[in-house]
């Protein structure tokens, strides 16, 4: 059995990393996340060399926070592509993937910026292969049009990043009303062809 000292100290440094977790999450969802390290610390109650001995950058600090996320939208994805209507779980999917946007200004430059960890790595190819079946049964039901990708579900992202970003305090529902443009625009009657590639679309 581990020293009563040792055990301590685990206790100890599990329960700052809590306390940072929290805390960030807290200063991400109101001040975004370029908030300033020094402040996470003391909204967290410990010293910055409590912060950086668990969490060496912002990234690694990030990851942490957010990684229940995508586990929300990797298992967002698996139920939309159990939907028997193909087309109701495309637009399941998408939008609560928004609203999850919406709700977090933290999450909300997230989702626009990426994550880089192994473990959001592994989350993001998990939504990926439910959402890659779930379109494709969409195409062969003509609902999706055929020229959609997974890769153009960033502009998705990226509109909707910005309009909640410039909507909050004035519209916070308004993105509804963009995700409604989009929705159409991804629907296949009355589609024509795209221009250009999505984003980290390759020549096959």
């Amino acid at each position: 059995m581990p020293p009563a000292e040792s055990r301590v100290l685990r206790s100890d440094a599990r329960r700052n990393r809590e306390l940072l977790l929290r805390a960030a999450r807290e200063m991400f969802a109101e001040h975004g996340v370029d908030v300033a390290m020094a402040d996470i610390a003391r909204h967290a109650g410990v010293s910055n060399g409590t912060l950086y001995n668990r969490f060496p950058t912002r990234q690694n600090l990030i990851d942490a926070v957010f990684l229940d996320r995508l586990e929300t939208l990797a298992t967002l994805a698996e139920a939309a592509a159990a939907e028997p209507d193909p087309w109701q779980g495309v637009v399941a999917y998408v939008t609560g993937m928004c609203a999850l946007q919406a709700q977090d200004r933290g999450f909300n430059e997230v989702a626009a910026r990426g994550l880089r960890s192994g473990a959001a790595q592994a989350l993001q190819l998990r939504g990926a292969t439910a959402l890659e079946d779930l379109f494709a049964r969409a195409k062969s039901a003509g609902e999706l049009r055929p020229d959609l990708t997974l890769g153009d579900l960033a502009f998705v992202v990226w509109g909707i990043s910005r309009t909640v970003e410039m909507t909050r305090e004035t519209a916070p529902h308004a993105w509804r009303r963009h995700l409604a443009l989009y929705l159409d625009g991804m629907r296949a009657a009355g589609a024509r062809p795209l221009p250009d590639r999505a984003p980290g679309a390759h020549d096959s």
